[in-house]
């Protein structure tokens, strides 16, 4: 199958259209406000789509767990106590089946709401992308909008043994839950005296928490608002189903989709099945799964050769962070792409901070070349420190070079995060959690962001001139990037060769194929220009089918003046210029 780039937009649902400013720490969504589906409207999605974005991944979609009396809606409350933050975590969801009341306009008709969403996101030429998280649900699991015949996690378990393959959970009989210490800055609410607060949160037996924990008083690092769900493995680490023989790494979801039809699986594994089939024919076109490694490599293979049954084109994109992992999810767990967090990601971020050179690039290209196709590359997302950050890069520029590899260096697909294209910082506190990341606990503004939301017309009218060029870099790099075959053709690492001359802050690489030469240039540095002389190996330019001659290549994304490539005796030269924060893609068309 031909390889295709993809550009994956991750929009924090809830924070995106929301136009208040107030920022009060611990605020209510009446002090702080709160963005809804309606306002992803033609205007908004038509300038995300001219961002270059093929997918959007609309996180925190699916009903989670947050301090808000929607009980005349028929929901219940959830207890303040294992809630995070007043809005609430996107990863403790406490039903499937239905979606987050506050994105809604009308609560009441929020499934037809998200519904219109879809349409409107597809009716702009990109596709929908939804969080699923496996590994664990809400402490508090309640569906209110289950199809026929489907029971709630937990509703058929034996709480009186720790394990049973088709429980849900994993108890401990005879103890209740306690919680765990928590410091005062993180107190639920932060300390506010809450009519819900007046009683205690009680779970009798206790069960295991969401990262593993077996304590019935986990520790407050410990991911105590949610629950471990149970995928048949005991408690010793055995399995308690059939494994994958290993050459159904080599076959096709198809194969694997028959296998599974001659074994019997646990409880939970069909549970998410029916979830993830059930969103499919809503609309959905694919799935962020969520800690994916936490979860056994067999129940993927179960669940992704079902998804791909129903839709070949679903796009499956999962966090994995152990590089040995990698090709086992891949291949045995028919992954389509997975987070390059712990190589590339953490490899920029080392270079932007002055702790590695840019060789490390062509290095960590070089380890995933048989898989280079399947790992997604980023800067930000909702995990990881806001880019321009002090405490991460610092100035919004640094995503130009890092942006140009992180987009440009493999056929994997792209993400951004909502607010990096302007230089969002995440320097507000919202309540529980640090400053550093947008909060992703509570209901909060995102100032940067706001300005190019410009008060609803999504025009970018606040911004100043720095953030509208950095802004329409971007564009310009992630509309090449889908529009260019010669990414996902041959690469070619040139950094190397011209070690001496691109020195420890600039990099080069090409990428190609019959008709286009990439040439991708990059300047780390926030001070230094660098003009080079850079040579051209011939078996670069004999694979592209280069003979001796002048050639002009412009650049696609930087904006620089047109380089001369010249060709003697099979050698090729040329000069380019790198000014601070450089990032230039100079392409020659045959």
């Amino acid at each position: 199958m031909k390889k295709q780039k993809y550009s994956v937009y991750q929009v924090f649902t809830r924070l995106f259209g929301n136009q208040c400013a107030r920022n009060q720490p611990w605020g209510t969504l009446e002090e702080n406000g709160v963005g809804k589906f309606s306002d992803f409207n033609d205007d908004a999605l038509a300038a995300i789509k001219q961002l270059g974005i093929s997918h959007i991944w609309y996180t925190g979609v699916p009903h989670h767990a947050l301090v808000r009396d929607y009980q005349a809606y028929g929901i219940n409350n959830d207890h303040p106590a294992v809630v995070k933050g007043r809005a609430g975590s996107p990863y403790a969801v406490k039903d499937y089946y239905s979606v987050n009341p506050d994105l809604a306009d009308n609560p009441a008709e929020r499934m037809a709401e998200f519904a219109a969403l879809i349409e409107r996101t597809h009716h702009h030429g990109m596709r929908v992308i939804i969080d699923i998280v496996p590994n664990h649900v809400a402490r508090k699991y309640h569906g209110l909008n289950n199809p026929e015949g489907v029971r709630d996690f937990g509703a058929d378990d034996d709480t009186s043994v720790e394990y049973h393959r088709d429980n849900n959970f994993y108890y401990i009989p005879g103890q209740a839950f306690q919680l765990p210490d928590i410091p005062a800055p993180f107190s639920p609410l932060g300390g506010e005296a809450h009519p819900q607060l007046a009683q205690p949160y009680e779970e009798f037996p206790a069960k295991w928490t969401g990262n593993g924990s077996r304590l019935a008083k986990p520790n407050f690092d410990d991911w105590y608002e949610t629950v471990k769900v149970n995928y048949g493995v005991r408690p010793d680490g055995s399995k308690d189903f059939a494994e994958l023989p290993a050459d159904y790494a080599q076959r096709s979801f198809e194969e694997h989709f028959a296998f599974w039809q001659q074994q019997e699986v646990p409880s939970s594994w069909r549970k998410f099945r029916d979830i993830t089939l059930f969103w499919l024919d809503f609309g959905v076109d694919g799935f962020r799964y969520d800690m994916a490694e936490m979860v056994p490599v067999e129940f993927w293979s179960y669940l992704n050769s079902h998804i791909k049954m129903r839709n070949r084109d679903a796009f499956l994109m999962a966090e994995v962070y152990q590089p040995h992992l990698y090709r086992d999810y891949i291949h045995l767990g028919k992954m389509d792409y997975l987070y390059d967090k712990v190589d590339l990601y953490d490899g920029l971020k080392a270079v932007i901070q002055g702790k590695a050179s840019t060789a490390i690039i062509g290095e960590i290209q070089a380890k995933m070349m048989d898989i280079e196709h399947n790992m997604l590359h980023f800067l930000d997302n909702h995990d990881e420190q806001r880019l321009a950050h002090a405490q991460f890069a610092g100035d919004a520029d640094y995503g130009r070079p890092a942006m140009l590899v992180s987009a440009l260096l493999s056929s994997s697909p792209s993400m951004i995060y909502f607010g990096q294209e302007v230089g969002e910082a995440g320097n507000e506190h919202a309540g529980f959690g640090l400053p550093s990341r947008t909060s992703i606990f509570d209901y909060i503004g995102v100032p940067e962001h706001q300005k190019w939301m410009n008060n609803g017309l999504f025009d970018g009218g606040l911004l100043s001139d720095k953030q509208k060029a950095l802004r329409a870099f971007y564009a310009r790099l992630l509309n090449f990037s889908l529009d260019c075959p010669a990414l996902c053709g041959e690469y070619m690492d040139l950094y190397p060769l011209n070690q001496r001359a691109l020195g420890q802050h600039c990099h080069l690489f090409a990428r190609f194929d019959q008709q286009t030469l990439v040439l991708a240039a990059s300047n780390f540095s926030a001070d230094l220009s660098n003009t080079c002389h850079v040579t051209l190996p011939e078996k670069l330019l004999s694979q592209f089918g280069l003979s001796d001659g002048s050639y002009t290549l412009s650049d696609a994304v930087g904006e620089q003046a047109d380089i001369q490539l010249q060709v003697q005796q099979g050698q090729g030269d040329v000069w380019i210029e790198l000014p601070p924060f450089a990032a230039s893609a100079w392409v020659l068309q045959q």
